[in-house]
């Protein structure tokens, strides 16, 4: 991985986010705290620059489970306001409208947009930014649901992989119960980011920087990582397929 210098990219982070609360003449940001390690790296950076009654935290359940004691965590340990919203009514309306029973996957792409929907309400109301929380990781192998948990005004941590992330939070302080817990999206029971992605976050990293960063050939990072070239492979194919995430709509030029 790159060797950052995790004390400057700190100060980049906060003058970030001052800079683009100043030119919105903003009262503040909101965070969606989910009680993973990327909200919580982001209120805690938010907290760190704007102080703690210029941030808002939404926690937005629809299980009720160790993810909302995690949030709170979070939330009280920066003595920041915090709403808690279970949004389980709000998805349940939703499929009520439908001809179909969403699967797991549908499901879960509404609970995401309706969190969305619910911190940009906020937002506006109370003349706030939306702080997105994703991380390089999740941009660039579409680990997110547009429009949903990639929509924001700005996302602080988005140049910085996973594991980058988890450095910083260690030096800003976030609680270690929240380093430590298997990164989720809680959006089925059982439910954990590497499962899903099938990789673990350390692999995922060290073959995304030499993929995109370094711009190595597949078989010299195989070689590098003693790894067999079909993993590269399945990850340079994740950046492939999520390429529309990462673009605004097109259509024809005329």
């Amino acid at each position: 991985m790159r060797q950052l210098d995790y004390e400057e990219a700190i100060t980049k982070l906060v003058s970030f986010i001052r800079e683009k609360v100043e030119e919105a003449n903003a009262s503040g940001v909101v965070v969606g705290v989910s009680g993973g390690v990327d909200s919580a790296t982001t209120a805690f950076l938010a907290v760190k620059v704007l102080g703690k009654e210029k941030v808002l935290g939404l926690i937005m359940p629809y299980y009720e489970n160790q993810d909302v004691e995690d949030a709170k965590l979070v939330c009280e340990a920066l003595g920041i306001n915090y709403k808690i919203i279970n949004i389980k009514p709000v998805v349940d309306a939703f499929e009520k409208s439908f001809d179909f029973e969403p699967d797991k996957i549908t499901r879960g792409n509404i609970m995401v947009r309706t969190r969305m929907i619910l911190l940009y309400a906020y937002a506006n109301q109370y003349n706030l930014l939306v702080l997105g929380t994703s991380n390089k990781s999740e941009l660039l192998t579409g680990y997110y649901t547009k429009w949903g948990d990639g929509a924001s005004d700005y996302a602080p941590l988005i140049n910085l992989y996973k594991m980058e992330v988890w450095e910083i939070a260690k030096r800003l302080g976030v609680p270690e119960r929240i380093i430590k817990k298997k990164p989720t999206a809680g959006l089925w029971i059982g439910q954990t980011d590497e499962d899903e992605l099938c990789i673990s976050y350390k692999l995922l990293d060290e073959i995304l920087y030499r993929l995109v960063d370094l711009k190595m050939p597949k078989e010299k990072i195989a070689e590098e990582l003693n790894i067999p070239i079909e993993k590269v492979k399945y990850v340079e194919n994740l950046i492939k397929k999520s390429e529309h995430k990462r673009k605004l709509p097109t259509g024809p030029e005329f």
